[in-house]
C-alpha cells in the first residue's frame, strides 16, 4: 500500500497575509478610512442633489396643475354663461383665435 501524502498550501486568498508589518497596515487602514469618508461624502453630495431635482419637478408639476384649474374654473365659468344665454368676457377672443388657427 502506497500513502501520498498531500501538501496543503498556507497562503490563501483570505486571512493576513504573511510578512506584512504593522505599521502598513495602519497606513492602508487610514487610507481606507479616508477613501470611505471621500466615498460617503460623495453619496451624500448625489442624494442632495437628486432630492433638489425631485423637489423642483414636483414644484414645476404643482405650478402647472394650479394653472390648468384655473383655466378649468374659467372655461366652466363661460360654459355656465353660455347656457345662461350671456356671451363671457374673453371667449370673443378664444373663439377668433380658434377661427384663425382653423384657418391656416
Amino acid at each position: 500500500m502506497i500513502v501520498v501524502q498531500l501538501e496543503r498550501k498556507e497562503s490563501g486568498k483570505r486571512g493576513r497575509k504573511p510578512g506584512r508589518k504593522a505599521s502598513t497596515e495602519k497606513i492602508d487602514m487610514k487610507a481606507k478610512l479616508e477613501r470611505s469618508r471621500q466615498s460617503a461624502r460623495e453619496c451624500r453630495a448625489r442624494k442632495k442633489l437628486r432630492y433638489q431635482y425631485l423637489e423642483e419637478l414636483v414644484s414645476d408639476r404643482e405650478k402647472a396643475v394650479f394653472e390648468l384649474r384655473r383655466e378649468l374654473e374659467k372655461l366652466h365659468y363661460w360654459a355656465l354663461e353660455v347656457d345662461a344665454g350671456r356671451f363671457p368676457e374673453g371667449l370673443q377672443e378664444l373663439l377668433e383665435e380658434l377661427g384663425a388657427l382653423k384657418q391656416e
